[in-house]
């Protein structure tokens, strides 16, 4: 037994040194997890595993709302129906102290809602809202800031590619998930807002306030470029809330309505149905890949006796759910500074899910807060992947030290709203259990 443990330990550094070297991360864990189940068993039958696991995993029905949920993100994007959105909250925001950075949050978080992407939200709102705050003379740090923070906000925001994943491998709901992220995405909106406001009135050369005035009218036209977003997010929300279809089929029906919406404003033109298409082909191939190579891992694991061992060591020194909930977020927060978020949710799924189930934590809170340390990860130095795409964007305007530099604030931010989903299980559970 000692034996199978250490193999199963020895795979797993070898799999984080495969990926710190920049190995493909779904070629490193097929990699890992074939040569462990050979190593355990014999080169037939780990042959045989890899024959049948991908498959077994490929057919999952609940698999089809990924590629669904990338095309209706893809679609909103392409189709530009998200376009007028900053414009319209820096209108009703920008008279507020740091009210730029405030309205980018608000746009980030219903553009995120409707796309599911971290990284799609920070990409594009580091060409839209960036450049306005720097013309606007805000310090270049809250600029970036902003934009990267309120970029994670598509993890937690439903739906959310994250969500889908974590539900596939625990077997948790994953309408009960999207409706428990609802609060806690509004909570961490609303605390990026409060840390904004409060460091923009304290010192006001940090983000001047804006002299441009608007009538209430050319506010209210600017609903005009905005309402596609709000009626995507409610078909979607709305249709799994009332029981209208399931997760699964949400996707296709997001799908459908954000093509329907685009035919109505003249935007679905043939250029932008491929681009959307070969995107969304491209981000399910990837995702798949990734997620195939955890499954083989997940095989692995359980051959291996690992997590039993593990949770059984953690059991001996854990004397609460919170102590193993703190434990498991602080082992997230240093592996998030290195590894991708959807990488790291299936490389450790596998391992954490046994300790779990050992002191009964609720899968659905526990996703939650899963997916908000994800989230830190993304702002987080040195692999911080919003912040590359910022400047991927962004070219030599800024420097990438400023960038992560006035990250920290919302990191900071971050790990408060952690506390208080940790503190609070009812922000996460009290939605779904109402509407159950």
């Amino acid at each position: 037994m000692t034996d199978r443990i250490e193999i199963g330990l020895i795979g797993i550094a070898v799999a984080l040194f495969l990926i710190i070297i920049r190995t493909p991360i779904g070629v490193a864990l097929a990699l890992v997890s074939f040569g462990g189940i050979c190593a355990l068993t014999s080169f037939s039958a780990a042959w045989s595993i890899l024959t049948i696991v991908p498959f077994n995993f490929i057919t999952d029905w609940n698999l089809s709302a990924i590629p669904t949920f990338l095309l209706m993100g893809y679609v909103a994007s392409q189709a530009g129906l998200t376009s007028g959105l900053f414009s319209a909250m820096r209108m009703f925001f920008g008279r507020v102290p740091g009210g730029l950075a405030s309205s980018t949050v608000i746009a980030s978080a219903l553009f995120a809602s409707a796309s599911g992407s971290s990284v799609a939200t920070a990409a594009a709102f580091s060409r839209i809202a960036v450049p306005e705050m720097l013309k606007a003379r805000y310090q270049p740090g809250l600029a970036c800031g902003s934009v990267a923070a309120a970029g994670t906000l598509g993890s937690l925001i439903p739906p959310s590619i994250l969500m889908i994943l974590y539900g596939i491998f625990t077997d948790a709901s994953i309408s009960a998930l999207f409706v428990a992220g609802v609060f806690p995405g509004i909570l961490s909106a609303a605390m990026y807002i409060a840390m904004i406001t409060l460091r923009s009135w304290a010192k006001p050369d940090l983000a001047p306030r804006s002299v441009e005035e608007y009538s209430w009218a050319e506010k209210w036209s600017t609903f005009r470029d905005v309402w596609p977003l709000p009626a995507l997010i409610v078909s979607v929300l709305g249709g799994i809330s009332f029981g209208l279809f399931t997760p699964t089929e949400a996707g296709a029906v997001g799908a459908f309505v954000a093509i329907l919406i685009a035919l109505v404003r003249g935007k679905m033109t043939r250029e932008v149905f491929v681009r959307a298409t070969i995107d969304t082909a491209v981000g399910t191939a990837t995702i798949f890949i990734i997620a195939i190579g955890a499954s083989m891992l997940s095989t692995f694991m359980a051959l291996s006796g690992l997590p039993v061992f593990l949770s059984s060591v953690l059991m001996e020194y854990t004397a609460s759910p919170i102590s193993l909930i703190i434990m498991i977020g602080i082992s997230f927060l240093i592996l998030g500074m290195f590894i991708e978020s959807i990488s790291l949710i299936l490389l450790t799924i596998p391992v954490v899910l046994p300790m779990l189930q050992a002191l009964d934590i609720n899968l659905i809170w526990f996703g939650i807060i899963m997916i908000k340390l994800l989230e830190i990860g993304l702002i987080s130095p040195p692999l911080g992947m919003n912040v590359f795409v910022m400047k991927s964007s962004l070219g030599d305007r800024i420097p990438l030290s400023v960038m992560f530099r006035g990250s920290f604030w919302f990191i900071a931010v971050d790990l408060l709203t952690l506390a208080l989903l940790i503190a609070f299980p009812a922000i996460s559970l009290w939605l779904p259990g109402i509407l159950q």
